[in-house]
């Protein structure tokens, strides 16, 4: 891969090291990705022009987020971030993690290490600053209440765009209006607000060299732990050893099981924005279930 001269530039005076090659690698769906390898060893590298490069900064401060927080997870470290500029691409960098294969325990000690993340625990329930879910704005504003925080700032902004791209239907409108009657009910008030990963599903990990799960592109807030334990059932699921390994380091609130299909119901509405309407059916199978 060719980088672009002035970002070629840029990564050389933050690395102190020349950059030698660059080679692309997976990840790079909405940015480009790869490798480069530099005198002082390998990075990641993110980079691309401003409708994309906007995110970088929200996800360097997610990562950051998560690496403070007391777990056995691997979280990459961030080297450097810059916003783009009128003469140069934006990026991220991260350290370089080799991947490897899963040992024997790696589902129960991924289980268990986001259990250990969910324990890290906040007062209110959103973020420091709003950042992204793929391409869209994820907002944070602080709430008291998380079935507010849900509604306004989670599901109401989807609907939003759903309808500004001509993907809602106007039928799903009665049971939306249900849903939102019915969400104080659905949902408790206060859980513990526990620092999430936001967006925790197969494609956001990774096995490392040792055999452990390492958190990458996440989309970090302050909410119900359940919201990411339903993400990560919502396209196949994990190993079954990962959610009794999590159970068992802290045992879910019974109801868990409906309460999923509602979470989930977030992540349908942004891949529906993001994909179209091959996920309206399970939007309405969704909103018709809680009618």
């Amino acid at each position: 891969m060719t980088l672009p001269e002035t970002l070629r530039s840029a990564l050389e005076v933050v690395l102190g090291s020349a950059v030698r090659h660059a080679v692309p690698v997976g990840g790079g769906c909405i940015a480009q990705a790869c490798r480069i390898e530099t005198a002082r060893g390998a990075y990641f590298l993110k980079w691309g022009a401003e409708a994309v490069a906007c995110t970088f900064l929200a996800e360097a401060a997610g990562l950051a987020a998560l690496k403070a927080a007391q777990h056995a997870l691997v979280i990459p470290e961030v080297v450097a971030v810059a916003a783009a500029r009128s003469d140069c691409p934006g990026f991220l960098v991260l350290e370089w993690l080799e991947s490897g294969q899963p040992g024997r325990r790696f589902w129960e000690s991924f289980g268990e290490g986001l259990a250990q993340l969910h324990r890290f625990t906040g007062t209110r329930y959103g973020f420091d600053q709003d950042n992204f879910i793929g391409r869209l704005p994820q907002y944070n504003t602080w709430e008291d209440d998380w079935v507010t925080f849900f509604w306004q700032h989670r599901l109401l902004p989807q609907v939003q765009w759903a309808r500004q791209r001509g993907y809602w239907e106007m039928a799903w409108d009665r049971w939306l209006d249900r849903l939102e009657a019915r969400l104080p009910e659905l949902l408790p008030r206060r859980p513990p607000a526990s620092l999430l990963h936001g967006d925790l599903w197969s494609g956001n990990f990774m096995v490392t060299a040792d055999g452990r799960a390492a958190l990458l592109d996440p989309a970090v807030y302050y909410g119900d732990r359940e919201a990411d334990l339903a993400m990560t059932a919502l396209f196949g699921g994990f190993d079954a050893r990962f959610y009794a390994a999590y159970q068992a380091a802290w045992p879910l609130a019974p109801g868990y099981a409906e309460r999923q299909a509602l979470y989930q119901l977030y992540h349908l509405l942004n891949h529906l924005n993001h994909f179209g309407r091959s996920y309206a059916g399970a939007v309405a199978r969704t909103l018709r279930r809680f009618a």
